[in-house]
């Protein structure tokens, strides 16, 4: 029973030490990496309101459905409560790096 729990014990700290040296070992992202995974970052932040945006939609519908539903049966429905209106997110647009607008700004303006 001993031997089974160090030899656990040995195998969870070689993986966390492998894990640590792979890390500490890995090259530095480059620009072009980095703004990937910017851009990843801005797409899930967009879905995510995009989410929200559709959720809100589908809690109107539905509260708008069980106040009808309500006062058909003769119960009465209370006033909802003031919220905000669902802003919807539109489409994803990301800003193009600052490289790919330089020269476009640069360019000269011809009279």
């Amino acid at each position: 029973m001993r031997f089974a729990r160090t030899s656990i014990v040995a195998s969870v700290l070689t993986f966390a030490a492998l894990g640590a040296n792979a890390k500490l070992v890995s090259a530095p992202l480059s620009d072009e990496a980095k703004a990937k995974a910017a851009e990843t970052a801005g797409k899930t932040a967009h879905t995510g309101k995009v989410d929200g945006y559709k959720l809100c939609v589908s809690m109107e519908k539905t509260a708008a459905h069980w106040a009808k539903s309500a006062k058909g049966l003769g119960k009465e429905a209370k006033p909802a409560t003031a919220t905000p209106a669902c802003a919807d997110p539109g489409a994803f647009v990301w800003p193009l790096p600052a490289a790919a607008v330089a020269p476009v700004a640069a360019a000269p303006v011809k009279k």
